[in-house]
């Protein structure tokens, strides 16, 4: 997870987004230290997920490619390492988060791109067509993963 979340505080600084902390595991702090340039980095009680903390003004400010670049900088970063270890687990497993967070699940990476895209269609924000596009999105991910498991049976 460390690997993803790198990824999208290197993208971005490149788009010079503001980033407070990067955080692995969620809940609590256990404990945390300053690694610079305004980041810190805390350690969480709760070993599920983690996240990098963005300004999400400045993100929304900038233009869609940096948008998408920023959301996808955990992805990319993912990949990049699942190729370069390709083969062991730690590889496997780099290209397994990489796949999974490309799902359009809520709060994931897939999920905020369709987001910033139908934003940018639209010209505008609208709760409606957000939260239909929350329902389908949880709803085509719970079909992709059955049918993924399918084919591995």
């Amino acid at each position: 997870m460390i690997v993803h979340e790198l990824g999208h505080l290197f993208a971005a600084r490149r788009c010079q987004v503001p980033a407070s902390e990067l955080g692995l595991g969620l809940g609590p702090k256990l404990f945390g230290f300053y690694a610079g340039r305004g980041v810190h980095f805390n350690l969480r009680a709760i070993p599920l997920g983690s996240f990098v903390r963005l300004d999400g003004t400045a993100l929304e400010e900038r233009s869609v490619r940096q948008q998408l670049f920023v959301h996808l900088g955990g992805v990319i970063f993912n990949l990049i390492v699942g190729v370069a270890a390709y083969g062991t687990i730690f590889g496997w497993i780099n290209l397994l988060v990489a796949a999974g967070n490309l799902l359009p699940l809520y709060q994931h990476d897939g999920w905020k791109c369709g987001v910033v895209m139908m934003r940018a269609l639209l010209a505008r924000k609208s709760q409606p067509i957000e939260r239909a596009f929350t329902f389908s999105g949880g709803f085509v991910s719970v079909v992709i993963v059955y049918a993924v498991i399918q084919m591995f049976r």
